[in-house]
């Protein structure tokens, strides 16, 4: 049963995701590639950083990788990888009402599994161990920034087959007590290495909170309010995510899970995107230019300064 939030909800009114690559703009372009495209292969090798070009021309939209750019020829709207697994989300074209293809890919990037589910693209990730991929797609709306949404977050597990079509029937306890309600939504979903404990957002009446999970025992616990589309580090210690300011944008934040104290990393810009761990101490994330580009940056998350990593680039992602 879809879940809306309605208007009337004008703190979850903003959540992130209305990013201009949430949904690919494929429209004719300029005939040569805005950055410079090199022949070569892509794959998944460790340590290798792909991303969405987004630069304009021929290229834009495919799955990309190094300077200059090797672009594969797979059209991705998010991206992301871990262990030799791949997930790649595009909206499938000429689809009304809107539909997503989840494509499961192994570390040829040949598709070992396709799933077509209602929604357009929003986030995407593959736990550490590469056994399970998860998405969350808008099924109401096209973006966060919509007077009223609703979401789907899922998963599936790559070894077993097994699909969870949207996680929305969770138990998830808030102040101790079992939370119920109608306008539940679940997005932002980020796995451990153990492939166990994971981490979502939950929104509902106005508030977000950040949902400690268990997966074999298929239960939640609130562990923090105003905090969306988490994303933990490597060695499980810390949560960054997204936290809401009082003048209604967001700025990067990062929960210490033994001390539950939330720091603030350098970047004070209007953050619109679930950021990557590029290791324990450094993060990716992609930045909305004026003119509606995307490029993709990274912080420490504490002392220095934000640096540009990629530009004309979206969805970073680390093999």
């Amino acid at each position: 049963m879809r879940k809306l939030l309605l208007g009337a909800i004008g703190t979850l009114v903003l959540i992130g995701g209305g990013l201009a690559y949430v949904v690919s703009a494929r429209g004719d372009g300029p005939a040569v590639d805005a950055q410079p495209v090199a022949p070569g292969e892509v794959t998944l090798e460790p340590g290798t950083l792909l991303f969405r070009n987004t630069a304009a021309g021929p290229s834009y939209g495919k799955l990309a990788t190094g300077s200059p750019r090797k672009v594969a020829d797979l059209h991705c709207d998010r991206f992301a990888v871990a262990h030799g697994t791949g997930v790649c989300l595009r909206t499938k074209l000429g689809s009304l009402p809107p539909l997503t293809e989840v494509l499961v890919l192994g570390p040829d990037l040949r598709i070992r599994h396709k799933q077509t589910l209602p929604g357009t693209p929003s986030r995407a990730r593959v736990s550490p161990d590469g056994k399970i991929v998860n998405w969350t797609l808008f099924v109401t709306g096209d973006s966060y920034a919509a007077t009223g949404f609703s979401t789907r977050s899922g998963l599936y597990e790559v070894e077993t087959g097994r699909l969870v079509k949207s996680i929305e029937e969770l138990p998830v306890f808030v102040n101790g007590q079992r939370y119920f309600a109608h306008d539940a939504n679940y997005w932002g979903i980020t796995f451990g290495a153990d492939g166990n404990r994971f981490y979502a957002t939950l929104g509902s009446k106005g508030k977000t909170y950040l949902i400690e999970a268990d997966y074999r025992s298929y239960r939640g616990t609130a562990i923090l309010e105003n905090a969306e589309c988490p994303s933990l580090s490597p060695d499980g210690r810390r949560v960054a995510f997204k936290q809401k300011s009082p003048d209604g944008t967001w700025r990067i934040a990062v929960l210490d899970l033994s001390t539950r104290r939330v720091t603030y990393p350098p970047e004070q810009r209007h953050l619109d995107d679930q950021v990557l761990w590029r290791d324990n101490t450094t993060l990716l994330y992609a930045l909305q230019r004026p003119d509606k580009g995307t490029d993709i940056w990274s912080t420490p998350i504490t002392g220095g300064r934000p640096t540009l990593v990629i530009p004309d680039a979206a969805s970073p992602a680390v093999a």
